[in-house]
């Protein structure tokens, strides 16, 4: 989910759920438990969402704990294309 939000800030939550194979509703939940977490903030304008990542939170396993959100996208990113397909 990250990778797709990082990809398009801009993406509906069901076009996410579509990419990653979930449910919507599974996606509105990860999406709250990552705002809650700190790795997400979710600016709403009307029906619009736009999400921005904060590269700086660690990830939050103890053997990855050194790693942050960032080091993991673009680890992700590496060899993918700029824009998402539509």
């Amino acid at each position: 989910m990250l990778l797709c939000l990082a990809q398009d800030p801009l993406i509906k939550m069901r076009d996410v759920a579509a990419r990653v194979g979930i449910t919507e509703r599974a996606v509105q939940r990860i999406i709250a438990e990552l705002e809650a977490a700190g790795v997400l903030t979710r600016i709403k304008s009307g029906r619009q969402n736009t999400y921005t990542i904060n590269p700086s939170v660690p990830l939050r396993h103890e053997l990855e704990s050194h790693c942050t959100v960032g080091d993991l996208l673009d680890a992700l990113m590496t060899d993918m294309p700029s824009e998402p397909k539509r």
